[in-house]
């Protein structure tokens, strides 16, 4: 699936979840609005049947009758007032807490007045001119649970498109990282064999130059880049497997990067100095092979941002606490800060050839391998670049 259709893809995706939203909305709305009809008509023909009996025309009745029998399906609280709003009887109210008689007239008035703030009472009069009572009425437990159904609905929604989401890009990580890891080991694989035949026709070959100076030392470079070759096989064979960590000297190790950097930099025709600020004893558990890795592609990234013939890359290392933090800084020609995640992303390359996996590659083995982080700390265009590595 390619980035459009794949772009096009999760914005219907986005607009069919919305719609399926908006709708399970407008009919919680709907069936609502009609329970609330339906809920005002029983409370209307109970103002009704108030009226009736109440009517001079009509005898004397009992009001337990008409709350009893006649609206016994009420199942939402309710209130009979006279005209002057004084509680004369009440149904489906918790009125258990109530004590006193102070208490008691509190507790109607603030009931009162949340149910007239929701529903309009229904005023009880005969001829249509005195006003013998008003009921005042509340909502039913399943009308209130169905107000908060929506919300149920789109945070249910919600967690559901979230885990859809997560569980996608879990498979299209683990997807990339089984991809790579194969192309890694397939490689690995694929130079280890030549690789340890040429070392043995060297081998043959220096010891036929023995009386020859000139071609045994052309001899030996060729084996010191065929070596360089098979430690990169190594690192390759090692990816997609859990290395082994043990406590190296990190100064150390960063130092023998710079030289191997050092002795390459004068092929590129520029003149970079390497400094590590703050040399020492830092031990830390890694895998050197793997660190190299990281420090080298760094290294060779600063030398590709360098934008004249010179610069300085330096190395500091500090601690704090358990974690150790070393920064790598370059006087290129930085970053731009809506880029500084984009440069880890598997692909992305600001130079004419390669692959832009560098970044991609260190930030995996720090965090994945050695639990610490790989991220851009300071970059000003044009001033340099300050990575930032912790581990701990």
């Amino acid at each position: 699936m390619n980035g459009p259709v794949k772009s096009n893809f999760k914005i219907f995706l986005l607009i069919g979840a919305s719609a399926i939203v908006v709708g399970m909305l407008l009919y919680s709305q709907h069936m609502i609005r009609q329970l609330t009809d339906k809920q005002r008509d029983v409370i209307d023909l109970y103002a009704k049947s108030i009226r009736y009996i109440s009517s001079p025309s009509t005898e004397t009745g009992d009001f337990t009758f008409v709350f009893d029998e006649v609206i016994r399906a009420i199942d939402f609280p309710i209130i009979l007032t006279d005209p002057h709003n004084n509680p004369l009887y009440s149904k489906n109210l918790d009125i258990s807490g109530v004590k006193t008689k102070e208490d008691s007239l509190a507790f109607f008035r603030a009931t009162l007045a949340d149910m007239d703030e929701r529903n309009e009472p229904i005023r009880v009069a005969f001829n249509d001119t005195l006003v013998l009572n008003y009921v005042h009425y509340g909502e039913s437990d399943l009308i209130r649970q169905l107000r908060w159904l929506p919300y149920l609905e789109i945070s249910l929604a919600a967690i559901f498109i979230l885990i859809a989401y997560m569980g996608f890009s879990y498979i299209k990580r683990n997807e990339q990282s089984n991809i790579w890891v194969g192309m890694a080991k397939e490689t690995a694989h694929q130079l280890g064999t030549p690789l340890s035949s040429i070392l043995g026709w060297l081998e043959m070959a220096k010891a036929d130059a023995r009386e020859n100076p000139k071609l045994n030392a052309t001899l030996q470079e060729m084996t010191n880049d065929v070596e360089r070759l098979n430690k990169i096989t190594g690192r390759f064979s090692k990816i997609g497997s859990r290395p082994d960590l043990k406590e190296e000297n990190l100064a150390e190790v960063i130092q023998g990067v710079m030289n191997y950097i050092s002795r390459r930099i004068p092929h590129t025709g520029n003149k970079v100095d390497l400094v590590i600020r703050t040399p020492g004893i830092f031990p830390v558990r890694i895998n050197r092979e793997l660190f190299e890795w990281v420090i080298e592609n760094l290294m060779k990234n600063a030398l590709d941002a360098m934008d004249g013939s010179t610069g300085t890359i330096s190395i500091s290392l500090s601690r704090t606490g358990n974690r150790t933090i070393v920064d790598i800084t370059d006087t290129g020609k930085g970053i731009d800060p809506k880029l500084h995640k984009e440069v880890f992303r598997p692909g992305y390359s600001t130079k004419k050839r390669g692959w832009g996996l560098g970044l991609s590659l260190s930030r995996r083995i720090i965090e994945d391998y050695h639990r610490g982080k790989l991220y851009v700390k300071q970059s000003t265009p044009g001033a340099g670049t300050t990575f930032r590595i912790r581990l701990g």
